[in-house]
């Protein structure tokens, strides 16, 4: 009997050791410290590839630090670490990453590596990103197994290929494949499908890969392939460069849009020429500085809301300077246009220089909420969240004033005065506070399109002065007063300086444009949208 269970026990320590082993060869953390002691290059490349195949994403760390060099073993026990600095280093845990000491560099030893080593790691990289559960993380690695494409990766991608169901990820996968058999030994009628395969994604990467091809290649068949892919590549590219230029002047002209839609209503009411419109823009812009300096002070949590908060205030600043402006000064000057230019002229200068004394001469901080940061991507163009909120923004503002001025007694009364100012004025029309709000009216927009254009330009004190001339071409290329004139024409200088600047340059460029607008109002002097009635004609 003893003898039997000595047998049975034998034979359950033989079953058991094997088990543990396996799984201690499975468990990530084991195989990273089996790193640990004076192995081959061979022993460290098995153990990257069992790595590899235990699927476990947290080992990235410890084979990153593998392949910089930074993963080190303590030469009394073969502990393996992430090692960081020089003489005294700080120990990190190849797992988890978290530090766990200080030691002599001294008493560790580096864990060696070669180019093949560097190689398994990028691949092994690549198939634990690949098998992540997060499509985000797939479909990054696919990305980056395109631009690091080796025929290494080949076997790598078959798998994940195999493996994936979301379509939009099973072709960027495909995508590197056939970026990596360009580099392979494959044959030529495997290079021509990668070819056509790679024509489908267009874009300038894409576009070096295959001319490299078509330069390099003795197969005529493949290089045929290569050279009509390109071309065809060639023209997706200088289309989508056409839309992402009509994107960029859409952005231009939302914000001319806000920039000049205060001054259209102002000019075309009272033909005033305010030279400090500029400057009404530039408080709204200052308010949204105060307002987040204040949120960032005293309440942190708002600071998503700060530009909603910063809204009304800006137009409140910026419309009750304006009505300041109006009542103390302009009111004075009506019917005498070059002293109104300079009397708003030297304002502006006046409202410059207090800024100055307040906020100091250098730029101020903005910050964007979240939901302005970032971008995304349409096909090969860029869209910035910032522009297309502004985008958004600015059609809001003209949609709310096209409702005004034709759905509420101050628009009505706005419009009477525009046509006929004295058969207003005998129909009992308070034209002087007409004038008055409406100058106000005007000066607070342009104080709510500071709040917009502080997201995408500098707050400083002369942030007016580069769009007041462009405001006002907006406004007589358009039709003074009309506010339809006013969209089509910040949208077409927009669209239109934006197809030149990359030709004449960004100076050269306005100068074109402003040419253009002079020759343009020679024919017809009242803009595109003309006002009409007996005051307008008179």
């Amino acid at each position: 009997m003893r003898l039997v269970r000595q047998f049975l026990v034998f034979l359950l320590i033989a079953l058991i050791l094997p088990i543990g082993a396996y799984a201690q060869s499975s468990d990530p953390a084991a195989l990273i410290q089996s790193f640990g002691g004076k192995q081959s290059f061979d022993d460290t490349e098995a153990v990257v590839k069992k790595l590899a195949a235990a699927g476990d994403p947290q080992v990235a760390r410890a084979l990153n630090a593998l392949s910089k060099g930074d993963l080190v073993y303590r030469k009394s026990d073969n502990q393996v670490f992430i090692a960081s600095g020089r003489g005294t280093v700080d120990l990190f845990d190849p797992l988890t990453g978290t530090k766990v000491g200080e030691a002599a560099s001294r008493d560790f030893s580096k864990v060696r590596v070669k180019n093949s080593i560097r190689r398994a790691v990028t691949d092994a990289l690549g198939s634990l990103t690949l098998r992540s559960p997060d499509p985000n993380t797939r479909m990054a690695a696919a990305g980056t197994l395109f631009s690091t494409a080796t025929p290494e990766a080949m076997k790598t991608l078959d798998a994940a290929i195999a493996a994936e169901t979301v379509p939009a990820i099973k072709t960027k996968l495909e995508e590197a494949r056939a970026a990596a058999v360009l580099k392979s030994d494959e044959p030529a009628a495997a290079k021509v499908e990668a070819v056509k395969t790679l024509a489908g994604k267009g874009d300038r990467e894409t576009l070096a890969m295959i001319r490299g091809v078509a330069a390099t290649s003795k197969d005529a068949q493949l290089k045929q392939a290569a050279t009509t892919a390109a071309v065809s590549i060639e023209n997706t590219i200088a289309t989508w460069t056409i839309l992402q230029n009509v994107w960029y002047g859409l952005s231009l002209g939302s914000v001319l849009l806000l920039a000049a839609i205060g001054l259209a209503i102002t000019f075309g009411v009272m033909g005033v020429i305010n030279m400090a419109h500029g400057e009404m823009v530039m408080l709204g812009a200052y308010t949204t500085f105060v307002v987040q300096e204040l949120i960032r002070t005293h309440a942190p949590g708002l600071f998503e809301v700060s530009l909603a908060i910063a809204l009304p205030l800006a137009f409140l600043v910026s419309g009750a300077v304006g009505l300041v402006m109006e009542r103390c000064l302009i009111r004075f000057l009506y019917g005498r246009p070059l002293e109104t230019l300079l009397a708003t002229f030297g304002v502006s200068l006046i409202l410059q220089q207090a800024v100055r004394t307040i906020f100091g001469p250098s730029n101020r901080e903005v910050g964007n909420p979240d939901f302005m940061s970032g971008a995304f991507d349409i096909g090969l163009m860029s869209v910035t969240w910032n522009r297309l909120w502004i985008i958004v923004f600015a059609l809001v503002v003209f949609v709310a004033l096209l409702a005004l001025l034709n759905k509420t007694a101050l628009g009505l009364q706005m419009r009477a005065v525009t046509q006929n100012r004295k058969m207003a004025a005998a129909m009992g029309i308070r034209t002087p506070w007409v004038d008055a709000m409406t100058f106000a009216l005007g000066s607070g927009i342009a104080g709510i399109a500071g709040v917009a254009l502080s997201q995408i330009d500098n707050v400083s004190p002369n942030l007016g002065q580069g769009y007041i001339i462009d405001s006002f071409m907006v406004v007589v290329f358009g039709g003074v007063g009309n506010l339809w004139g006013t969209l089509v024409g910040a949208m077409s200088l927009g669209v239109v300086n934006k197809f030149l600047e990359p030709y004449a340059g960004a100076v050269l460029g306005k100068i074109v444009v402003l040419v253009l607008i002079i020759l343009f109002i020679q024919k017809r002097p009242r803009g595109l949208f003309a006002q009409k009635g007996r005051f307008v004609d008179a």
